[in-house]
């Protein structure tokens, strides 16, 4: 069967600095990958080159079998690929069901309209009519959600989730994440609570360096295995061949 989503041997920069070396990955439908790695290591990057908001310099990125690495973001929103980045980054001015009807530009057809978001995501019911500035900051979280949903895609990027939200907020949007995945969505997460990630994730990538250094489920893995791969402990990684901008891990209280 043909993933639903590939990237192979992608290299990205920022001028002289590589952020991204060498990484192929895949995601089939109804599957949830996770992106693990410290700071620097090139998940948010990597998440920008699929999502078509960053051109690599090397490398390919497929979509259901055809490449789409020289389309631009906008085009790959239409092809079924959606991004929700680090900062929520939503309209301050429009209220909240503005902000999400922005994400019906794509025009696919599929399950989600404004009724369908607020089914999975219940704390945006009420507040459809509240100017967007007015929310906190988990509110804010589920809204940028709610516009990638709006698009209908068939992949979801997922950068850096409960950054700076409280445990309780956290949860909430994890037990709605739980929903959004039903009917084949497929989705790419970057998290860094890493007892979080292990709960929800099929498989994990784990970066160092801009490198994919370790691959595997979270039952295949020794929690030594994920984090030695995590902090740069092992010099030759298991499982992956070879693959910096994020922020760094927490570890949910999980003892690791």
């Amino acid at each position: 069967m043909t993933p639903l989503l590939t990237a192979e041997g992608i290299d990205a920069r920022y001028g002289d600095v590589r952020a991204v070396s060498g990484v192929s990955l895949h995601v089939d439908q109804g599957e949830l990958l996770a992106l693990v790695g410290a700071n620097g290591a090139g998940k948010s990057t990597l998440l920008r080159v699929l999502a078509g908001a960053h051109r690599p310099v090397a490398g390919a990125v497929g979509l259901r079998g055809d490449d789409v690495t020289g389309l631009r973001d906008f085009e790959r929103n239409r092809r079924g690929i959606c991004l929700v980045p680090e900062g929520r980054r939503l309209f301050a001015s429009l209220t909240v069901r503005e902000n999400l009807l922005v994400g019906a530009g794509s025009r696919r057809p599929g399950r989600w309209d404004v009724d369908a978001v607020a089914d999975v995501l219940p704390m945006l019911r009420p507040l459809l009519e509240r100017n967007a500035s007015q929310l906190s900051g988990g509110q804010q979280q589920a809204v940028a959600i709610g516009r990638a949903l709006m698009s209908n895609p068939d992949v979801l990027l997922l950068d850096e989730v409960s950054l700076g939200l409280a445990p309780i907020v956290i949860d909430e949007l994890y037990e709605s994440l739980a929903a959004v995945r039903g009917g084949g969505l497929a989705v790419i997460l970057v998290e860094q609570d890493l007892q979080r990630t292990l709960a929800v994730a099929d498989r994990l990538v784990c970066m160092l360096e801009g490198e994919a250094v370790l691959e595997g489920t979270p039952h295949s893995l020794t929690h030594e295995a994920i984090t030695d791969a995590y902090f740069g402990h092992v010099a030759t990684p298991a499982g992956s061949g070879p693959g910096g901008d994020d922020g760094g891990p927490t570890t949910g209280g999980a003892g690791w």
